[in-house]
């Protein structure tokens, strides 16, 4: 692509924060985001600021706003409008806490909360609030003790629990993402594990559809889109990889097919699609790297295999369109704005808030 043309990344706004930011989230339906991570006394801190002229401005700000560190949230099973975030703590409890009332009463916040892992919670993902209206709002964590469990706020049990083998033996799951729910039965889950395991697990059916291995740790897993037939997952790991699969045909046994690219020459900490754009998406390196693709599909998505004659899928191309370094540290989290297209969020472990505009993206719908 001409660089010309091709998608700029502009620096809005930086804050310094005076502790380790894990992840950050626009606040649907808004101009603020929120900021959650670990205090230097190992206290969860949620911060919320709001976008202005002049940059942003902090609303809230707590050290000790939960009794562990802050490892991941989500605000992807909240109604638009009402700011519950979900929480998942390194003492393995997930909380959802509602935002609003949190900058006036702190005790008042919790709407609920549940010892959902043996050990740090590493991902949580929402579905049924905002972005996906199909389905009963649901959360999936992953946790250090190798399990992935659904949870629903109107029970504290765990209504799907995905358990390992041998406790022994449980391998740490990295990283968790819903997709798939395109009517009120179909709902699926992804998981990515410490040994470079992926799975697929469908809901309806209580099944593991599909699992691989991609030889790396993985980082981070998402669909392009939560509320329509699965289409494509990128999947990033250790050792600067990252694949982008496509999902629409599965092979008995070769599976999906996949293209696969390296970036940042470090480790690809994570990826976002962009919610106006499904073919655009985003990486975060290790080496404080922001890298912008845009995927290309195949003239045709599905083949026939050459030794069973089964229909097998044909992955497409991936483009490099831009990349920046923001940081000489790594980027932790990284958000699109839902509301706005180009604009996101980020944070690094140089303890620094950044909002970037990302422009021209409307130049490639085509």
């Amino acid at each position: 692509m001409n660089t010309s043309s091709a998608p700029q990344m502009i620096e809005y706004a930086n804050k310094s924060l005076d502790f380790t930011p894990h992840d950050t989230k626009w606040i649907p339906g808004t101009a603020t985001l929120a900021a959650c991570g670990v205090s230097p006394s190992g206290k969860g801190v949620l911060s919320i600021h709001e976008l202005c002229r002049d940059g942003t401005k902090e609303l809230f700000h707590d050290l000790s706003f939960r009794s562990s560190g802050i490892k991941c949230a989500s605000f992807g099973a909240s109604r638009l409008g009402d700011g519950h975030i979900a929480l998942g703590s390194y003492d393995g409890s997930l909380s959802i806490c509602d935002v609003n009332v949190a900058h006036g009463d702190q005790n008042k916040s919790e709407l609920f909360c549940v010892k959902a892992h043996e050990g740090i919670i590493n991902a949580v993902d929402g579905v049924g609030g905002t972005t996906c209206s199909y389905g009963a709002p649901e959360l999936v964590t992953g946790g250090r003790d190798g399990c992935v469990k659904v949870w629903d706020q109107r029970t504290t049990k765990a209504v799907v629990e995905i358990n390992p083998d041998k406790t022994s033996s449980a391998r740490d799951c990295w990283t968790v993402a819903f997709g798939d729910s395109y009517n009120d039965e179909e709902r699926s889950i992804l998981a990515g594990f410490d040994n470079g395991d992926v799975k697929l697990f469908d809901l309806r059916t209580s099944k593991i559809v599909w699992e691989t291995n991609v030889e790396n740790g993985v980082t981070s897993v998402q669909f392009d889109r939560q509320d329509i037939q699965k289409n494509k997952v990128v999947v990033t790991t250790l050792e600067s990889q990252l694949r982008c699969y496509d999902m629409r045909t599965q092979h008995p046994t070769d599976g999906f097919a996949f293209t696969s690219e390296r970036a940042h020459r470090s480790t690809v900490w994570l990826s976002k699609f962009l919610p106006q754009n499904r073919d655009i998406f985003l990486t975060g390196g290790g080496n404080g790297g922001l890298n912008i693709y845009k995927y290309h599909y195949p003239k045709n998505r599905v083949g026939k295999h050459g030794q069973d004659g089964a229909a097998v899928g044909i992955a497409g191309s991936v483009e490099l369109l831009n990349s920046r370094v923001i940081s000489t540290q790594p980027v932790t989290s990284f958000d699109w704005s839902p509301d706005r297209q180009g604009l996101c969020c980020l944070s690094s472990m140089d303890q620094t808030l950044r909002v970037l505009v990302v422009t021209k993206l409307e130049n490639l719908i085509l």
